[in-house]
């Protein structure tokens, strides 16, 4: 089955469209072609095994092969990149290669000539983008699901066999003119979601650049927030033994993430800012910093609402990223847009410096989930004038606070809370009743039993102004009470509860 010249042009026209439209319009590393610039284990390990060529003869004269699955494969094994180009542009022989190549797969199941096979596809996709077309053409003309021949492939045994299969159905699902179904697409985004694990897994910069390559195609970004990937992506970046280049092949999945103007807008909640400023901070590695200062950059120009991008800058300023930002407009970058995108950031950032309140900026380190020992936490003027705003927006605030009661495990994080929630109760009147109504009272009393004795001695304190409180405020009602009526008796409300039950 020959293609048309229509259907070649829709299929350059496709693989070239994502990276055309980046490079024009949104400052591309120059390198998202080549994806990364490091060996890794798979590559390294695919290299020794091209080494050694299966014997196909014996496979054919045991019966296992048929006869025209040999002759092609014994065939396309010999021949160079020309040689393979010339054979692939007789239709024949096309779908001679998808078939041979499919029912290897099923039929061989000797480790090293799986691989060698997995390895010589992978190769011969590389060389020319829209043969993925060959393996297209071919199920839809066999009426099978082509999908299934590869993900069978994820119950192997051999590590190598899955995550270059893994490369391979990438290479698919992003070179052929049609994308991948929804419910395919799940299972594989899935797949890649479980293995982006931080530690024990050697073949993560395969699946992470297996990632970067199915995030650039947009309907591929949705799917993969709607499974909840970013957190999974935090995961590895939060880990602090984690190499640069997976830094930096992560740090290229959240930067076109952000071309998705509806993800942009929902990023802060992934408390990506606070980490990502502490790698800007850490790394020597300029292509780490290219991309942090991206990704930032998007932050502050892709979302629709203002008051979205505002909050960005806010957590920004607030994760002081300030100073590093000027530090990085006085160093000279081989790449430009790295200078440009800082320049860009800082603009914003002095912009809305100008009008930022204290409350803004505690606001900011609430949802950062990074707090500590600021100077607004213990001013007692802060709290007079700001406890109620704690109730804004559904008592989003207060909510925070109480999660990261029942969530972090840092202990700073956990004494910094417990001392907020307590002030926001001391100068609240109705506080205590906004914490009964959140259940925050059973989450405060278990810190009681924390091993760390900051965290205890800071949940004893906030467990004291939870009583506190109320004796205080019924006290100060009875006395106003009292004024008004002479009549009342010592033992009516003029009398202050010896103790209240919290």
């Amino acid at each position: 089955m020959t293609q048309s010249p229509q259907e070649k042009d829709a299929i350059v026209r496709r693989l070239s469209d994502d990276i055309n439209q980046f490079k024009t319009s949104h400052h591309l590393p120059d390198d998202l072609e080549s994806m990364t610039d490091a060996i890794s284990h798979l590559q390294k390990q695919a290299q020794e095994v091209m080494r050694q060529k299966p014997k196909w003869q014996s496979y054919f004269q045991g019966q296992m092969i048929s006869k025209d699955d040999y002759e092609f494969i014994s065939n396309f094994d010999q021949l160079n990149a020309d040689g393979r180009a010339k054979l692939l542009s007789d239709p024949n022989s096309r779908n001679q290669c998808a078939k041979t190549f499919l029912t290897l797969m099923s039929k061989l199941f000797k480790q090293q000539t799986l691989r060698y096979l997995l390895t010589l596809m992978d190769q011969c996709l590389r060389e020319d983008k829209s043969r993925v077309e060959i393996f297209n053409t071919y199920a839809k003309m066999k009426k099978e699901q082509l999908w299934s021949y590869f993900f069978n492939m994820f119950a192997n045994q051999d590590q190598f066999v899955v995550y270059q299969t893994s490369r391979i159905i990438a290479k698919l699902a992003c070179w052929s003119v049609e994308r991948m179904p929804p419910s395919d697409l799940s299972y594989y985004l899935a797949w890649l979601k479980e293995q982006l694990k931080p530690q024990g897994n050697e073949y993560l910069q395969s699946v992470c650049r297996s990632l970067q390559m199915m995030l650039r195609i947009e309907p591929y970004r949705e799917a993969f927030v709607a499974i909840d990937g970013i957190p999974s992506i935090m995961q590895v970046l939060n880990n602090a033994t984690v190499g640069f280049q997976v830094q930096y092949q992560l740090l290229f999945c959240l930067w076109v993430l952000t071309f998705n103007r509806n993800i942009a807008a929902i990023m802060s909640k992934y408390t990506v800012i606070p980490r990502l400023s502490e790698i800007l901070a850490e790394t020597q590695k300029e292509k780490v910093t290219r991309m942090i200062v991206a990704f930032l950059r998007n932050l502050l120009e892709k979302p629709e609402s203002d008051k979205v991008i505002r909050e960005n800058a806010m957590t920004m300023i607030a994760c002081r990223l300030v100073k590093p930002l000027e530090l990085l407009s006085n160093k000279k970058f081989d790449d430009d847009d790295i200078n440009e995108n800082v320049e860009f950031i800082k603009e914003k950032l002095e912009g809305n410096l100008a009008d930022v309140t204290s409350f803004d900026e505690y606001a900011v380190e609430i949802r950062s989930g990074r707090l500590s020992w600021t100077p607004v936490h213990q001013m007692e003027k802060f709290w007079v004038e700001n406890a109620a705003k704690l109730n804004e927006s559904n008592f989003e605030l207060l909510r925070m606070l109480l999660r990261l009661l029942e969530q972090s495990k840092e202990p700073l994080v956990l004494c910094v809370a417990a001392h907020d929630i307590g002030e926001y109760v001391r100068h609240y009147p109705h506080g205590k009743k906004a914490i009964d109504k959140l259940d925050g009272k059973v989450i405060i009393m278990r810190l009681l039993e924390n091993p760390d004795s900051n965290v205890r001695y800071q949940g004893l304190l906030c467990v004291q102004k939870l009583m506190v409180h109320n004796w205080d405020y019924l006290g100060k009602q009875a006395d106003i009470s009292a004024g008004n009526n002479s009549n009342l008796t010592n033992n009516g409300l003029g009398q202050r509860p010896v103790e209240s039950r919290a």
